[in-house]
């Protein structure tokens, strides 16, 4: 008896648990206009939802097609005061998601340069055609 109370009790306390983290975890949504890069995954143009599966990981979810990816994250010291921002390295035309700062959804995060965003940046350095761009998040 002493047992099946435990496990009823552990299970009450996993949904409980359950039920707080994914309270906190609503993440981020932004309709991005142009087709972007996150490590070496190629997204197209659309409205995507962010969301920390754990700490240093993130999922990216296309809202209206059934793409999805993980990503490593780093915590990140910058914040956006004036609501959520995800930040864009351009080099030409390819835009790779550099960073996710919003302080509602408390996610304050870098992503880390991908091989193929460091090769381009040495081929663009050349050419002096990089640029930042900000998409509005909420």
């Amino acid at each position: 008896m002493k047992r099946i109370t435990a496990i009823a009790f552990l299970a009450i306390a996993n949904f409980a648990t359950a039920g707080t983290s994914f309270a906190q975890s609503t993440g981020v949504r932004a309709n991005v206009p142009f087709d972007f890069t996150v490590g070496n995954k190629l997204f197209p143009a659309g409205t995507y939802t962010i969301k920390e599966q754990s700490d240093h990981v993130i999922i990216i979810t296309n809202y209206n097609k059934p793409i999805a990816a993980l990503s490593l994250v780093n915590g990140n010291s910058n914040r956006s005061p004036n609501g959520g921002k995800l930040k864009f390295h351009r080099y030409g035309s390819q835009y790779f998601l550099s960073e996710i700062l919003c302080e509602q959804a408390n996610m304050n995060l870098q992503v880390p340069t991908s091989k193929t965003e460091q090769r381009i940046a040495l081929q663009e350095a050349k050419l002096r055609a990089r640029g930042e761009t900000f998409v509005a998040a909420r």
